[in-house]
């Protein structure tokens, strides 16, 4: 008679809590940093950066050559890789993409500033993709691009109405999107055909929280696994819990504060309704000046940032700026108060000069906490501050159409300072129809946009570290944001079901908003990690036991052989 079938090993999820919605599936709409997440499990792009020291590594290319002139790139796609449905991944996927990008507008939203300057990219074989740039463009091996398949989106219409939610959508990273509900999760399952390997788990859950408070609780109940960008107090909380390791890394986040300077298209044509009084760099100088800065990160963020200065976090080494004496700003509530009355804005019989609306997201601790810190702070400068938490949504929709004063926001940067310096260019601001582009606050400056193509055409790189640094001068005086602090990345696991995960970089680094997958991609859970021990443990106990048996028949053997010859004589 047959055993019976030994029962499933049921799969191995990890369950990631995140209290961001999600804006867009379609990676070429999507700018919130949890649905870029979500992106780059789906889609590989060309080059990557690898987990250890960030460094460029193979991407969906494994070799790349530029001509002399820098103005032509060809990369090669090897054979062998495939979309999640079986298909061939090719070079006429690469073109295909950024191709989409250069002849759609929207298809531009979300990265439009990477092939900005591209002349025309070719296939001209299945493993062959060759790009000409109109000028020599340094981040050639920085393009975050999610590359998608063509056979699936050349049957798309419209990338304005594609909401790319046709499950499973086919992709080529190491987790194939299965299921979304909206405001409650999203499902990925394991990509058995990733052509780096299969992750280590079978299905990966993002689970909707409405604040970071529930988050935390709910890891420290076990129903979550995985929870990032906690609150200093949230953080501080799970020291010494049971089952739980925090992780504290050099974050590439930075919050800022948002400044109406007078929102306009491309075009030039005025859209929202920002204060006019914003429109006065002056009135912004001293909207800034009346920030205490230092006292922001001791207070809000309880010492676990950096005060904000640029707008390339600390963690990029070479590329971050911080102002020298002559260009500093230092908090200066009496000094803010006057730039005021200079520029024409001097207080009411109530002492108050005019009112500010400042909207954040709800239920994000910082904006709630930073909120009450800046309205007073604004109130002793004779600035009313209304300030309005709202849905992620409200907030993007308001932030998008320019229908605000002040906002909370922020950024990952890139390895490659170009993304994020990208987002202040004057082509980075929408349409006549007020879509497409990605600027960050409606920041259009001639200066600015002058060091910002000759960086992007810099090889020298020490010449263009001083470009960057001088871009970042500008901002700060021009003061579209003000740079609050670079925070540092809180994260806790569930050291009880998940022995590690991969950080980037390999010292100090995150586990979850990297650039690249490697976080997920390298969880090791705990019950395989003890299945493949007990099984080296019974092999070593089996190949033990056989020892000693062998060890027993040669002393029995050898005894026998002993009365042997004992008997004989």
């Amino acid at each position: 008679m047959s055993a019976p079938p030994a029962p499933a090993r049921p799969p191995v999820v990890l369950k990631v809590a995140i209290v961001q919605q999600i804006d867009s599936l379609n990676p070429f709409l999507a700018v919130f940093q949890s649905s870029t997440e979500v992106g780059r499990l789906m889609y590989d792009p060309l080059t990557a950066y690898t987990a250890a020291d960030q460094a460029v590594t193979e991407g969906l290319a494994n070799r790349w050559e530029s001509s002399a002139d820098k103005l032509t790139w060809t990369f090669t796609v090897p054979d062998g890789k495939k979309w999640s449905d079986g298909a061939p991944i090719t070079a006429h996927d690469v073109a295909f993409t950024y191709n989409l990008m250069l002849t759609d507008e929207v298809a531009r939203t979300a990265n439009g500033s990477f092939v900005t300057n591209f002349a025309s990219v070719t296939a001209p074989d299945d493993r062959t993709v060759v790009i000409r740039t109109k000028t020599p463009q340094v981040t050639m091996l920085a393009l975050d691009v999610p590359i998608v398949p063509r056979h699936v989106w050349e049957k798309v219409g419209s990338v304005k109405d594609h909401a790319n939610d046709a499950m499973p959508v086919v992709g080529s990273g190491p987790f194939v999107l299965t299921e979304h509900v909206a405001g409650q999760f999203i499902k990925l399952r394991a990509n058995r055909t990733y052509w780096r390997g299969a992750p280590k788990v079978d299905e990966l859950h993002f689970v909707y929280f409405q604040n970071s408070d529930a988050a935390v609780q709910a890891l420290a109940k076990g129903e979550v696994d995985l929870v990032n960008r906690m609150a200093p107090a949230q953080f501080d909380s799970l020291q010494g819990k049971p089952g739980v390791t925090r992780n504290k890394a050099q974050g590439r986040r930075f919050t800022e504060l948002m400044i109406n300077p007078g929102a306009q298209t491309r075009t030039g044509v005025p859209i929202g309704d920002g204060h006019p009084a914003l429109r006065d760099v002056r009135v912004r100088r001293a909207l800034a000046q009346a920030i205490d800065l230092d006292a922001l990160v001791q207070r809000v963020n309880l010492g676990y940032a950096e005060k904000g200065a640029g707008l390339v976090p600390p963690v990029f080494g070479k590329w971050h700026w911080r102002p020298e004496a002559s260009a500093q700003r230092p908090f200066d509530p009496a000094a803010a108060g006057a730039a005021l009355d200079a520029a024409g804005f001097p207080r009411g019989a109530d002492g108050t000069r005019f009112a500010l609306r400042l909207i954040g997201r709800a239920g994000r601790a910082y904006d709630e906490q930073a909120g009450e810190y800046l309205k007073r702070s604004m109130s002793d400068v004779g600035i009313a501050l209304d300030v309005r938490l709202v849905s992620d949504n409200q907030l993007n929709e308001a932030t998008t159409a320019a229908t605000y004063d002040l906002a909370f926001s922020g950024w990952s940067a890139n390895i490659d300072p170009d993304f994020i310096l990208g987002l202040h260019t004057c082509a980075q601001r929408p349409g006549a129809d007020g879509k497409g582009g990605t600027t960050d606050t409606y920041f259009c400056d001639e200066t600015y946009d002058r060091l910002y193509a000759r960086q992007l055409s810099e090889f020298d790189e020490d010449k263009r570290v001083e470009l960057v640094k001088q871009l970042q001068a500008r901002f700060h005086d021009q003061v579209p944001a003000v740079v609050l602090a670079y925070d540092n990345a809180l994260e806790g696991y569930r050291s009880d079901r998940f022995t590690r995960f991969t950080t980037q970089p390999a010292q100090g680094g995150v586990i979850m908003a990297q650039n690249g997958m490697w976080g997920y991609y390298g969880a090791e859970p705990a019950e395989r990690v003890a299945r493949a021990r007990g099984s080296r443990w019974i092999g070593l106990a089996i190949g033990g036991a056989v020892v000693v048996v062998l060890a027993l028949a040669v002393v029995l053997v050898t005894r026998r052989r002993r009365a042997t010859a004992e008997e004989r004589e």
